[in-house]
């Protein structure tokens, strides 16, 4: 097959959690690029719309939906209705989550129960959804956004959110076991493992250590707006069509140091 075509998205349906700002739109936007549908939900339905506006405008045909990700009535909706409006769900970016930070002998128990219920559950859950529909159809790509967090231990001045921390490391066991388990069924799960990139949820920790944390990158700056999309692209299409149960970190080098 041309390197182009195995790239290429046209005629495949994505859904793209959180994907109404920071890197969850950059990701849409990206496979929304590479020719793909894109269905965008999170808790904040006019992030959403704005973000499918967006997309509309790159020429792709959207659908915003507002979705609590630990909700399973919310989550098995987002499935149902893209399925009415796209007829398959061929592609999930699971990349809603949250953070808290606190020194782990003060962390709150009920705020590592939240990081875990939405990003570990509620990531659960949407991929149990999306991959009833993908093993139906046998083919499926998921794409799980874990984080440097997840690989290797960070330092408290930089990061101190061990619920986040321990929630991404969860996150990627999840990625490796779904692997082995539906690979047979045609669904490939992989998991993108970005550095610091600009967003809402970084940006205190940015602000507070922005020297520390780029000294720390052999590529010497933070993530930028279009640094998640080609991986994204590559997992998502049948370029990787033969890998899955990886961990792909986008960091600048921040992991091999």
């Amino acid at each position: 097959m041309d390197v182009t075509r195995l790239f290429s998205l046209e005629g495949k349906t994505a859904i793209v959690t959180g994907g109404g700002r920071g890197l969850g739109e950059q990701i849409a936007i990206g496979l929304a690029e590479s020719g793909a549908n894109v269905v965008i939900c999170s808790r904040k339905l006019e992030a959403c719309e704005e973000s499918a506006h967006r997309l509309e405008q790159l020429g792709a045909d959207t659908l915003a939906l507002a979705c609590d990700i630990t909700n399973q009535d919310e989550v098995l909706q987002v499935v149902e209705r893209t399925k009415k409006k796209f007829g398959k769900v061929d592609i999930l970016v699971n990349n809603s989550g949250i953070s808290w930070g606190a020194p782990v002998e003060e962390y709150p128990i009920e705020r590592f129960n939240q990081v875990m219920q939405v990003n570990v559950a509620g990531l659960f859950m949407m991929t149990q959804a999306a991959g009833r529909e993908m093993k139906e159809q046998r083919y499926g790509r998921i794409i799980n956004i874990a984080s440097v967090a997840g690989l290797v231990g960070q330092d408290p001045r930089v990061l101190d959110a061990v619920g986040y921390t321990a929630s991404k490391g969860a996150v990627i066991s999840l990625t490796r076991d779904l692997a082995a388990k539906w690979g047979r069924y045609g669904i490939t799960v992989n998991a993108l493992a970005p550095g610091f990139f600009p967003s809402k949820m970084a940006s205190t920790v940015i602000e507070k250590a922005r020297k520390q944390i780029v000294d720390g990158v052999p590529l010497g700056r933070l993530g930028g707006e279009d640094d998640l999309k080609g991986a994204a692209v590559f997992f998502a299409s049948d370029a990787s069509k033969y890998v899955t149960g990886q961990v792909l970190a986008v960091d600048g080098g921040t992991t091999v140091i």
